[in-house]
């Protein structure tokens, strides 16, 4: 073929590009090599006809497959979309196909606040700006709030240098944070109702053709209808939810009911037979499946909580009163929430301990007072007949033909205490060694401010231990020192009454003597003082008294007798001076006096005592003399 003549076919070459469909700069090479030829000018313009035509139909074919691939990548999104049910899932998804649908480097998604009346950023994808995330855009404002309120799309190659959107600093500020510069917003509509934006964007400028605006709308169209699907599962889901709820509430609260009729009947079944307070917290622990306890209320404290639970901490309380007067509490342990009907279940557990308790006091208390009258009967008319004794006894499970200790028990109070507290301190005692008595088979009475208890003799044990396991249980459930002392065994009281009031004479000696001693809180018997207590011991026939005040009166009778007659303090003196170490310095401290006055004093009692009072053998039955004599002033006061 020569150079000069038209080549024929020129649009052969194009054909055979579009069909292996080459790249748009190889349509250049027939024009260049049949230049290169040195074709015609006729056949060159051919060519280049040809290659007008072939890129036209490149062109058109590039633009059909890309529909094609976009309206197939369409329709698998919003397949998609369809199979997720989880708001969140369903949104996080529609911001992703979008993102890639339109390959921009960052999608985003607002949704509408009707209350707000504001729309606000939900979920983004590629962004790195928290600011950004956080924006809210009201109605007009920005790309986002124009395209919310219009329900129309816009689209901007530069926002910034944009004039058609209201700019703020805030949304400005968290666009010029995120760095976007080219950006799409179509609308989410269900009808004519918007619910939100969906945003496409590029951190460099940008023109967003015609198809990609319509493709992000078609595609904004399937996520509004996802969303509101997930919106509604969500909604049915909740209703299902709250309604599972509601049954499980009813089935729990027939349950409750149930256990409240069950614990009712519990109660009144305890009550008929004759059941205690633990009896009941017992059955109280099993209906309400936790540990139910009663605690007895301190002495004098008020009532608390008009019978009504209340928590504290993981525990729920509940006091047991009567008549202003609080006996105790009923304890739920463990349990932080506690359905109404259950606290009803334990206030209504707490009223029948109430009644319990009254009627347990009412009982306790008329059986005292018998024990008590009985004991009175023993000490103040030892004529009764005994046959009537051991009757009155028997009824109270007492075996007076047995022997027997008398046992007299004062509580040490505070010496500021008031005329009240003392009263019911001693009502404390009274009560406490009542119980003692009734569990020990003994007799108990109040007598004198004190207490006085007849208790048996175990065969092996002594007057002396007994004493002190008086003065301990006593002390115990007082909380307080009781003092206690002990006579020696009396036998058979029932035949012998006489003795059961010379036992208590020496009973109270030995407390006198306890508290002189110094030894407030314990308990002893004759026998634990020695040869004091040879003195104390009373041998029923009074002879033991009268040794006492002979000696004393051989002793320091005359520095007595000086003293009452002119009124001075030389027994104190006296007193003091061998306290204090038989010095004369630490004695005027203790006295308080001119050490002076401490010598003359002295002097005196020397002249009345004679020389060697302070002679070891006399200065031993001087100090022994005056704790007798303070012994008798006591027993006397």
């Amino acid at each position: 073929m020569s150079h000069d003549q038209p080549q024929s076919g020129s649009e052969v070459p194009y054909l055979e590009l579009l069909a292996r469909g080459a790249a748009a700069d190889a349509y250049e090479r027939p024009v260049l090599v049949a230049r290169a030829d040195g074709a015609t000018p006729e056949t060159l313009a051919a060519l280049e006809t040809a290659k007008m035509h072939a890129l036209r139909v490149r062109a058109e074919l590039e633009g059909r497959r890309r529909r094609e691939a976009e309206l197939s990548a369409l329709y698998e999104t919003a397949h998609d979309l369809a199979g997720l049910r989880d708001l969140d899932a369903v949104l996080a998804a529609i911001v992703q196909r979008a993102r890639s649908l339109l390959g921009t480097e960052v999608a985003y998604l607002s949704l509408n606040d009707p209350v707000a009346g504001d729309t606000y950023m939900r979920v983004t994808e590629g962004s790195v700006s928290a600011r950004f995330q956080q924006l809210r855009l009201g109605m007009g404002e920005g790309l986002g709030g124009l395209v919310a309120q219009t329900a129309r799309p816009y689209a901007t190659e530069s926002y910034f240098d944009d004039p058609r959107f209201q700019h703020t600093w805030t949304i400005d500020s968290g666009v010029r944070d995120e760095g976007l510069v080219a950006i799409l917003g179509v609308p989410l509509t269900l009808g004519s109702q918007v619910i939100g934006v969906l945003f496409a964007a590029d951190r460099r400028a940008r023109v967003f053709e015609r198809e990609q605006i319509a493709l992000l709308g078609s595609f904004a169209a399937h996520a509004a209808v996802a969303i509101d699907t997930a919106n509604l599962l969500a909604e049915t889901r909740s209703a299902l939810a709250e309604l599972e709820k509601a049954n499980e509430i009813i089935r729990d609260r027939s349950g409750v009911i149930e256990r409240a009729s069950d614990v009712h009947d519990r109660l009144t079944e305890l009550v008929l037979r004759g059941g205690g307070v633990h009896d009941v917290a017992s059955a109280v622990s099993e209906v309400l499946d936790g540990a139910v306890e009663f605690r007895e209320a301190p002495e004098g404290e008020p009532a608390g909580a008009d019978g009504h639970a209340v928590r504290r901490g993981d525990d729920w309380v509940v006091s047991v009163s009567a008549g202003g007067e609080l006996l105790g509490a009923l304890v739920l342990r463990g349990h932080p929430a506690l359905d109404p009907v259950d606290q009803r279940t334990l206030e209504r557990a707490a009223m029948v301990m109430s009644l319990l308790l009254l009627a347990r006091r009412s009982a306790g208390e008329a059986e005292q007072r018998v024990r008590g009258e009985l004991l009175d009967d023993l000490l103040d008319a030892p004529d009764r007949d005994p046959r009537l004794l051991r009757e009155r006894a028997a009824r109270l499970r007492a075996d007076l033909d047995a022997p027997h200790v008398v046992l007299a028990a004062r509580i040490e109070a505070p010496r500021e205490a008031s005329v009240e507290r003392e009263s019911a301190d001693r009502r404390r005692l009274w009560s406490a060694a009542s119980h003692l008595a009734a569990t020990g088979h003994g007799l108990a009475a109040a007598r004198d401010g004190g207490t006085v208890l007849l208790l048996p003799l175990d065969s092996g044990d002594s007057a002396a231990a007994l004493a002190r396991q008086t003065a301990k249980h006593l002390g115990g459930a007082l909380r307080e020192p009781v003092t206690v002392g002990a006579s020696g065994p009396v036998e058979a009281p029932a035949t012998h009454p006489g003795a059961v009031a010379g036992a208590y004479e020496e009973a109270r000696r030995c407390v006198d003597a306890l508290r002189l001693l110094g030894r407030s809180g314990e308990g002893a018997a004759a026998e634990d003082f020695g040869f004091l207590g040879l003195l104390l011991a009373d041998s029923r026939d009074g002879r033991s008294g009268g040794a006492i005040e002979g000696f004393v009166r051989r002793t320091i009778g005359e520095v007595v007798a000086y003293d009452r007659r002119r009124g001075t303090d030389l027994v104190r003196t006296l007193d003091a001076y061998f306290a204090c170490g038989m010095s004369p310095a630490r004695t005027k401290d203790a006295l308080h006096v001119h050490v002076n006055t401490v010598a003359q004093r002295l002097e005196r009692i020397g002249r009345l005592l004679g020389a060697d009072w302070q002679s070891p053998e006399r200065a031993l039955e001087v100090q022994l003399a005056l704790r007798l004599h303070g012994l008798s002033s006591a027993v006397t006061r």
